[in-house]
């Protein structure tokens, strides 16, 4: 969600230029605005809404924009902004589902800086970094890295070397995580909750490790996706709970999983032959079948009956609007 636009990050927490060895200024001009439009029917619209938010960061001389890829899922309408105001239409190149990252193109230069891709291996935990926002500074924020290690997210997602930073920053969304080399180290993704020891719930942003962009940047610019057959996906959200079981708590549009029958409150305990108790566990395991396309056979439970039930799963991709060349 964009807060309004005289929202800033209070001056205690904003980066000190002083205290860092790179041009912060010129390091968060590469960050612009992002919104982008979507049509009512797209997929997606339901769950992300179609007026969608948040920022990119340029990353090559003639415009390539890369962003959180929910921003930009299905868009129609792409629509960049620079810190000296400048707006910029854009369309889509990709967004790819198994790191979440987004590429746009700006149809016109931007006038900014470009912010070089990093090595998101060198962070550690309680480095130092900044989460800028566009806007500059005052929508920037001075923040820690906690942690560097697999998220699985509910939505079929699982990603090696994720970044957790604290503070969180409030509008996560396609954020540039800047290193202390004034490099990028990844995409923000998330605000998830963590609690803490004593039992103090900390706010803290999940990044998407620049990483995992670099291998498949090539595959995404000539092609749109990556060339390698599309993971099976069954359409459903799942969370993990504390006693290690998965639940359905969500089913997406009219996906496999729905049309199989499956059920908001189904509990998995297995894929084949395999039980599962976390999300990763499950994840691994459906994907280990085939690809897009493959029988997915699970153990389920519901109201205190077990039964099994298999799955023809899909690609996900078919589902979504294709980008729209301008």
């Amino acid at each position: 969600m964009q807060p309004p636009d005289e929202w800033e990050i209070p001056p205690e927490f904003q980066p000190d230029p002083r205290l860092l060895d790179y041009d912060l200024k010129n390091a968060l001009s590469a960050v612009v605005s992002l919104r982008a439009r979507v049509p009512e029917d797209a997929f997606t619209a339901e769950t992300l809404g179609v007026e969608r938010a948040g920022q990119g960061v340029v990353i090559r001389d003639d415009g390539l924009v890369v962003t959180i890829g929910y921003l930009i899922a299905e868009a129609e309408e792409v629509w960049l902004t620079t810190n000296k105001g400048r707006v910029v239409g854009a369309h889509v190149i990709a967004y790819d589902y198994e790191s979440g990252f987004g590429l746009v193109q700006a149809l016109e230069p931007l006038g900014v800086p470009v912010l070089a891709l990093g090595d998101s291996r060198r962070l550690k935990p309680g480095e130092q970094v900044v989460v800028g926002g566009s806007g500059g500074q005052i929508h920037s924020l001075a923040a820690q890295v906690v942690a560097c290690q697999e998220f699985a997210g509910y939505w079929e997602y699982l990603i090696d070397g994720a970044i957790f930073t604290a503070p969180a920053h409030p509008n996560w969304g396609g954020t540039a995580l800047i290193g202390p080399r004034g490099d990028l180290m990844g995409i923000g993704s998330l605000q998830l909750q963590h609690q803490a020891s004593g039992g103090t719930v900390v706010p803290l942003n999940m990044s998407v490790p620049i990483d995992l962009l670099k291998p498949i940047l090539d595959d995404l610019l000539t092609s749109g996706r990556v060339k390698h057959e599309p993971r099976p996906w069954l359409g459903f959200y799942v969370a993990e709970a504390e006693d290690e079981q998965l639940t359905i708590i969500g089913l997406a549009g009219d996906a496999p999983a729905q049309r199989a029958g499956l059920r908001a409150g189904d509990q998995i305990h297995a894929v084949g032959d395999q039980s599962v108790s976390s999300l990763a566990e499950f994840y691994r395991a459906v994907w280990a079948l085939g690809a897009a396309g493959v029988d997915v056979p699970l153990t389920l439970e519901r109201e205190g009956d077990r039964f099994d039930v298999t799955i023809r799963s899909a690609d996900r991709g078919r589902f979504m609007k294709t980008p729209r060349l301008q």
